[in-house]
Protein backbone atom coordinates (compact mmCIF):
# COMPACT_ATOMS: atom_id res chain seq x y z
CA UNK A 1 0.00 0.00 0.00
CA UNK A 2 1.37 3.40 -0.88
CA UNK A 3 1.41 6.03 1.76
CA UNK A 4 -0.75 8.47 2.62
CA UNK A 5 -0.44 11.96 0.88
CA UNK A 6 0.74 14.67 3.38
CA UNK A 7 -1.44 17.32 4.54
CA UNK A 8 -1.66 20.37 2.67
CA UNK A 9 -1.58 22.02 5.45
CA UNK A 10 0.98 22.19 8.08
CA UNK A 11 -0.19 22.32 12.17
CA UNK A 12 0.30 26.06 12.29
CA UNK A 13 -2.29 26.48 9.30
CA UNK A 14 -4.26 24.26 10.83
CA UNK A 15 -4.59 26.10 13.59
CA UNK A 16 -4.87 29.58 11.63
CA UNK A 17 -7.52 27.32 9.81
CA UNK A 18 -9.55 27.34 13.04
CA UNK A 19 -9.22 30.44 14.14
CA UNK A 20 -10.53 31.77 10.98
CA UNK A 21 -13.18 30.06 11.43
CA UNK A 22 -12.85 27.88 8.12
CA UNK A 23 -14.28 24.27 8.04
CA UNK A 24 -12.99 21.35 5.47
CA UNK A 25 -15.26 20.95 3.07
CA UNK A 26 -14.99 18.18 0.41
CA UNK A 27 -12.95 18.10 -2.87
CA UNK A 28 -14.47 20.38 -5.54
CA UNK A 29 -14.90 17.78 -7.93
CA UNK A 30 -17.55 15.91 -5.85
CA UNK A 31 -19.87 19.06 -5.35
CA UNK A 32 -19.27 19.40 -9.40
CA UNK A 33 -20.20 15.87 -9.80
CA UNK A 34 -23.44 16.34 -7.57
CA UNK A 35 -24.38 19.74 -9.11
CA UNK A 36 -24.35 18.43 -12.54
CA UNK A 37 -26.63 15.46 -11.66
CA UNK A 38 -28.71 18.13 -9.65
CA UNK A 39 -29.08 19.95 -12.97
CA UNK A 40 -29.70 16.96 -15.80
CA UNK A 41 -32.07 15.61 -13.93
CA UNK A 42 -33.97 18.61 -13.96
CA UNK A 43 -33.22 19.45 -17.71
CA UNK A 44 -32.96 16.00 -19.79
CA UNK A 45 -30.89 18.07 -22.41
CA UNK A 46 -27.91 18.46 -20.45
CA UNK A 47 -25.21 15.58 -21.07
CA UNK A 48 -21.74 15.04 -19.89
CA UNK A 49 -19.11 14.03 -22.29
CA UNK A 50 -16.13 11.71 -20.67
CA UNK A 51 -13.14 10.47 -22.10
CA UNK A 52 -11.98 7.52 -19.68
CA UNK A 53 -13.06 9.50 -16.69
CA UNK A 54 -15.96 9.30 -15.37
CA UNK A 55 -14.48 7.88 -12.57
CA UNK A 56 -11.97 10.59 -11.91
CA UNK A 57 -14.50 13.25 -12.44
CA UNK A 58 -16.43 11.62 -10.04
CA UNK A 59 -19.69 10.75 -13.01
CA UNK A 60 -20.03 6.96 -12.00
CA UNK A 61 -23.57 8.10 -9.98
CA UNK A 62 -24.53 10.45 -13.32
CA UNK A 63 -23.80 7.69 -15.33
CA UNK A 64 -26.06 5.21 -13.39
CA UNK A 65 -28.85 7.73 -12.87
CA UNK A 66 -28.31 8.92 -16.05
CA UNK A 67 -26.94 6.43 -18.76
CA UNK A 68 -28.53 8.03 -21.79
CA UNK A 69 -27.31 11.77 -20.78
CA UNK A 70 -23.86 10.72 -20.75
CA UNK A 71 -21.36 9.71 -23.74
CA UNK A 72 -18.27 7.64 -23.32
CA UNK A 73 -15.81 8.31 -26.03
CA UNK A 74 -12.67 6.82 -24.34
CA UNK A 75 -9.10 7.96 -24.14
CA UNK A 76 -9.81 10.40 -27.45
CA UNK A 77 -9.77 13.91 -25.99
CA UNK A 78 -10.02 15.20 -29.55
CA UNK A 79 -12.98 13.64 -29.82
CA UNK A 80 -14.01 14.70 -26.93
CA UNK A 81 -14.09 18.03 -27.95
CA UNK A 82 -15.29 17.52 -31.10
CA UNK A 83 -18.52 15.39 -30.14
CA UNK A 84 -19.01 18.25 -26.99
CA UNK A 85 -19.14 21.19 -29.46
CA UNK A 86 -21.54 18.93 -32.01
CA UNK A 87 -23.94 18.23 -29.08
CA UNK A 88 -23.98 22.09 -27.94
CA UNK A 89 -24.68 22.92 -31.70
CA UNK A 90 -27.67 20.84 -31.74
CA UNK A 91 -28.64 22.58 -28.96
CA UNK A 92 -27.89 20.24 -26.20
CA UNK A 93 -26.22 21.58 -23.21
CA UNK A 94 -22.58 19.39 -23.32
CA UNK A 95 -20.21 19.42 -20.59
CA UNK A 96 -17.25 17.42 -21.90
CA UNK A 97 -15.10 16.22 -18.79
CA UNK A 98 -11.17 14.93 -18.76
CA UNK A 99 -7.93 15.35 -16.80
CA UNK A 100 -6.98 19.25 -17.90
CA UNK A 101 -3.39 18.16 -18.85
CA UNK A 102 -4.80 16.00 -22.08
CA UNK A 103 -7.89 17.98 -22.31
CA UNK A 104 -5.92 21.36 -22.63
CA UNK A 105 -2.80 19.99 -24.94
CA UNK A 106 -4.04 17.25 -26.96
CA UNK A 107 -7.35 19.08 -27.77
CA UNK A 108 -6.14 22.93 -28.43
CA UNK A 109 -6.80 22.78 -31.79
CA UNK A 110 -10.56 21.83 -31.69
CA UNK A 111 -10.82 24.02 -28.34
CA UNK A 112 -10.06 27.22 -30.62
CA UNK A 113 -11.47 25.71 -34.18
CA UNK A 114 -15.03 23.74 -32.95
CA UNK A 115 -15.68 25.24 -29.31
CA UNK A 116 -14.59 29.05 -29.46
CA UNK A 117 -14.55 30.31 -32.98
CA UNK A 118 -17.55 28.50 -34.09
CA UNK A 119 -19.18 30.05 -30.95
CA UNK A 120 -21.32 27.16 -29.14
CA UNK A 121 -21.82 27.02 -25.63
CA UNK A 122 -20.07 24.16 -25.11
CA UNK A 123 -18.34 23.49 -21.29
CA UNK A 124 -15.06 22.20 -20.79
CA UNK A 125 -14.26 20.32 -17.45
CA UNK A 126 -10.53 20.31 -16.75
CA UNK A 127 -10.44 17.75 -14.05
CA UNK A 128 -7.27 17.30 -11.50
CA UNK A 129 -5.29 20.12 -13.16
CA UNK A 130 -2.44 21.72 -11.40
CA UNK A 131 -0.34 19.44 -9.59
CA UNK A 132 -2.84 17.45 -8.52
CA UNK A 133 -1.55 14.22 -9.90
CA UNK A 134 1.58 14.69 -7.78
CA UNK A 135 4.34 12.05 -7.75
CA UNK A 136 2.54 11.60 -11.78
CA UNK A 137 4.83 14.50 -12.67
CA UNK A 138 5.08 16.75 -15.44
CA UNK A 139 3.13 14.32 -18.51
CA UNK A 140 0.39 14.77 -15.27
CA UNK A 141 0.45 18.20 -14.75
CA UNK A 142 -1.57 20.98 -15.99
CA UNK A 143 0.38 24.38 -15.63
CA UNK A 144 -0.03 25.47 -18.79
CA UNK A 145 -3.79 25.40 -19.35
CA UNK A 146 -4.65 29.04 -18.41
CA UNK A 147 -1.64 30.41 -20.40
CA UNK A 148 -2.94 28.84 -23.81
CA UNK A 149 -6.85 28.84 -23.13
CA UNK A 150 -6.47 32.74 -22.10
CA UNK A 151 -4.58 33.46 -26.14
CA UNK A 152 -8.22 31.92 -27.47
CA UNK A 153 -11.19 34.32 -27.89
CA UNK A 154 -14.65 33.30 -26.88
CA UNK A 155 -13.73 31.91 -24.14
CA UNK A 156 -14.74 32.70 -20.37
CA UNK A 157 -12.24 30.67 -17.49
CA UNK A 158 -13.28 29.82 -14.20
CA UNK A 159 -11.31 28.62 -11.57
CA UNK A 160 -13.16 27.60 -8.22
CA UNK A 161 -11.62 28.02 -4.52
CA UNK A 162 -14.25 26.21 -2.79
CA UNK A 163 -17.66 24.40 -2.93
CA UNK A 164 -19.28 27.13 -2.91
CA UNK A 165 -18.01 28.76 -6.27
CA UNK A 166 -17.78 25.33 -7.90
CA UNK A 167 -21.26 24.95 -7.54
CA UNK A 168 -22.14 28.58 -8.39
CA UNK A 169 -20.10 28.16 -11.40
CA UNK A 170 -21.42 24.92 -12.98
CA UNK A 171 -25.16 26.47 -12.42
CA UNK A 172 -23.35 29.59 -14.54
CA UNK A 173 -21.99 27.32 -16.85
CA UNK A 174 -25.70 25.38 -17.88
CA UNK A 175 -27.12 28.60 -18.41
CA UNK A 176 -24.25 30.21 -20.53
CA UNK A 177 -24.47 31.26 -24.06
CA UNK A 178 -21.25 31.28 -25.19
CA UNK A 179 -17.81 28.61 -24.42
CA UNK A 180 -17.15 28.28 -20.99
CA UNK A 181 -13.91 26.41 -19.28
CA UNK A 182 -14.54 25.49 -15.66
CA UNK A 183 -10.61 23.95 -13.74
CA UNK A 184 -10.56 22.04 -10.95
CA UNK A 185 -8.16 20.15 -8.63
CA UNK A 186 -8.45 17.06 -6.29
CA UNK A 187 -7.97 18.02 -2.67
CA UNK A 188 -10.86 18.34 -0.28
CA UNK A 189 -11.64 22.31 0.02
CA UNK A 190 -12.00 24.53 3.12
CA UNK A 191 -15.71 26.46 2.58
CA UNK A 192 -14.55 29.71 2.48
CA UNK A 193 -17.87 32.04 1.91
CA UNK A 194 -20.02 33.19 4.40
CA UNK A 195 -23.60 32.50 4.08
CA UNK A 196 -25.37 35.63 1.93
CA UNK A 197 -21.87 35.16 -0.46
CA UNK A 198 -22.86 35.96 -4.37
CA UNK A 199 -20.98 34.70 -7.21
CA UNK A 200 -21.08 36.38 -10.59
CA UNK A 201 -18.54 35.44 -13.73
CA UNK A 202 -15.93 38.07 -14.15
CA UNK A 203 -16.44 39.89 -10.95
CA UNK A 204 -14.06 38.62 -8.20
CA UNK A 205 -15.18 37.89 -4.91
CA UNK A 206 -13.02 40.19 -2.42
CA UNK A 207 -12.96 37.76 1.25
CA UNK A 208 -10.66 39.87 3.37
CA UNK A 209 -10.00 43.66 3.37
CA UNK A 210 -6.53 45.11 3.84
CA UNK A 211 -4.37 47.91 2.86
CA UNK A 212 -0.73 46.71 3.29
CA UNK A 213 -1.04 43.59 0.69
CA UNK A 214 -3.00 41.95 -1.89
CA UNK A 215 -3.35 38.68 -2.21
CA UNK A 216 -5.10 37.87 -6.07
CA UNK A 217 -5.49 33.98 -5.79
CA UNK A 218 -7.93 31.75 -7.86
CA UNK A 219 -8.23 27.81 -7.02
CA UNK A 220 -6.62 25.59 -4.13
CA UNK A 221 -4.22 28.16 -3.59
CA UNK A 222 -6.79 31.25 -2.26
CA UNK A 223 -6.93 29.20 1.04
CA UNK A 224 -2.93 29.86 1.55
CA UNK A 225 -3.67 33.21 1.23
CA UNK A 226 -6.38 34.23 3.56
CA UNK A 227 -4.75 31.73 5.91
CA UNK A 228 -1.27 34.44 5.32
CA UNK A 229 -3.88 37.05 6.03
CA UNK A 230 -4.56 35.38 9.18
CA UNK A 231 -0.72 35.16 10.17
CA UNK A 232 -0.08 38.43 9.29
CA UNK A 233 -2.54 39.82 10.93
CA UNK A 234 -1.20 38.52 14.12
CA UNK A 235 1.73 40.46 12.87
CA UNK A 236 -0.19 44.20 12.45
CA UNK A 237 -0.44 43.69 9.10
CA UNK A 238 -3.40 43.87 7.01
CA UNK A 239 -3.88 42.10 4.09
CA UNK A 240 -6.75 41.98 1.53
CA UNK A 241 -7.48 38.84 0.03
CA UNK A 242 -9.47 38.35 -3.38
CA UNK A 243 -10.25 35.13 -5.25
CA UNK A 244 -9.83 36.03 -8.54
CA UNK A 245 -11.90 32.98 -9.71
CA UNK A 246 -12.61 34.33 -13.59
CA UNK A 247 -9.30 34.36 -14.88
CA UNK A 248 -10.93 35.50 -18.28
CA UNK A 249 -13.01 38.26 -18.79
CA UNK A 250 -11.02 39.49 -15.71
CA UNK A 251 -12.20 41.29 -13.23
CA UNK A 252 -9.95 44.53 -13.97
CA UNK A 253 -11.65 46.73 -11.07
CA UNK A 254 -10.99 44.56 -8.42
CA UNK A 255 -7.67 44.46 -9.73
CA UNK A 256 -6.63 48.29 -9.98
CA UNK A 257 -8.42 48.85 -6.82
CA UNK A 258 -5.97 46.57 -5.09
CA UNK A 259 -2.68 48.25 -6.98
CA UNK A 260 -4.49 52.19 -6.09
CA UNK A 261 -4.76 51.10 -2.37
CA UNK A 262 -2.41 48.19 -1.37
CA UNK A 263 1.53 48.89 -0.83
CA UNK A 264 2.08 45.30 -2.31
CA UNK A 265 0.22 42.84 -4.30
CA UNK A 266 0.70 39.01 -4.57
CA UNK A 267 -0.74 36.49 -7.25
CA UNK A 268 -1.01 33.05 -6.01
CA UNK A 269 -1.65 30.39 -8.76
CA UNK A 270 -1.29 26.46 -9.33
CA UNK A 271 0.11 27.19 -12.62
CA UNK A 272 2.81 28.10 -13.85
CA UNK A 273 4.46 31.38 -13.94
CA UNK A 274 4.62 32.01 -17.38
CA UNK A 275 1.10 33.52 -19.31
CA UNK A 276 -1.15 32.66 -15.86
CA UNK A 277 -2.84 35.00 -13.80
CA UNK A 278 0.11 36.85 -12.54
CA UNK A 279 0.83 38.03 -15.50
CA UNK A 280 -2.53 38.88 -16.89
CA UNK A 281 -2.38 41.03 -13.37
CA UNK A 282 0.40 43.13 -14.28
CA UNK A 283 -0.20 43.75 -17.68
CA UNK A 284 -3.96 45.32 -16.03
CA UNK A 285 -1.50 47.45 -13.60
CA UNK A 286 1.17 48.62 -15.63
CA UNK A 287 -1.03 49.62 -18.37
CA UNK A 288 -3.22 51.53 -15.64
CA UNK A 289 0.29 53.11 -14.67
CA UNK A 290 0.32 51.45 -11.53
CA UNK A 291 3.21 49.91 -9.95
CA UNK A 292 2.93 48.52 -6.52
CA UNK A 293 5.72 46.29 -5.06
CA UNK A 294 4.76 43.10 -6.65
CA UNK A 295 5.27 39.17 -7.05
CA UNK A 296 4.28 36.12 -8.79
CA UNK A 297 3.98 33.18 -6.88
CA UNK A 298 3.26 29.76 -8.43
CA UNK A 299 5.53 27.06 -10.78
CA UNK A 300 8.72 28.62 -12.03
CA UNK A 301 9.71 28.05 -15.50
CA UNK A 302 11.98 24.99 -14.00
CA UNK A 303 11.79 21.18 -13.89
CA UNK A 304 8.60 20.63 -11.81
CA UNK A 305 9.78 18.95 -8.42
CA UNK A 306 8.28 15.34 -8.24
CA UNK A 307 6.33 14.66 -5.18
CA UNK A 308 2.67 15.36 -4.09
CA UNK A 309 0.83 18.06 -3.93
CA UNK A 310 1.85 19.12 -0.52
CA UNK A 311 4.84 18.69 -1.05
CA UNK A 312 4.97 20.71 -4.33
CA UNK A 313 2.96 23.73 -2.82
CA UNK A 314 5.64 24.24 0.01
CA UNK A 315 8.60 23.86 -2.20
CA UNK A 316 7.32 26.92 -4.39
CA UNK A 317 6.04 28.70 -1.21
CA UNK A 318 2.22 28.14 -2.03
CA UNK A 319 1.56 27.65 1.61
CA UNK A 320 0.63 29.73 5.01
CA UNK A 321 4.21 30.14 5.95
CA UNK A 322 5.28 30.74 2.34
CA UNK A 323 2.87 33.74 1.41
CA UNK A 324 3.30 35.36 4.26
CA UNK A 325 7.32 35.58 4.18
CA UNK A 326 6.73 36.56 0.62
CA UNK A 327 4.38 39.30 1.33
CA UNK A 328 6.41 40.26 4.52
CA UNK A 329 9.85 40.71 1.91
CA UNK A 330 7.92 42.95 0.09
CA UNK A 331 6.91 45.15 1.98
Amino acid sequence: MSAPAPSLFTPAAKAMAGKLGLKKGRANLEEFADTLLALATADRNIVAVTSDSRGSGKLALFGKALPKQIVEVGIAEQNLVGITAGLAACGKKAFGVSPGCFLTARSLEQIKNDICYSNVPGVLVGISSGVSYGALGSTHHSLHDLAVLRAINNLTIIVPADNFETREAIRYAAQATRPVFVRFGKAAMHDLHPAGTTFEAGRAITMREGRDVAFIANGETVVHALLAAGQLAEQGLTARVISLHTVKPLDTAAVLAAGRECRAVVTVEEHLVNGGVGEAVAATLLQAGLSPRFKIVGIPDEDTVTGAQADIFRHYGISMEGLAATARSLL
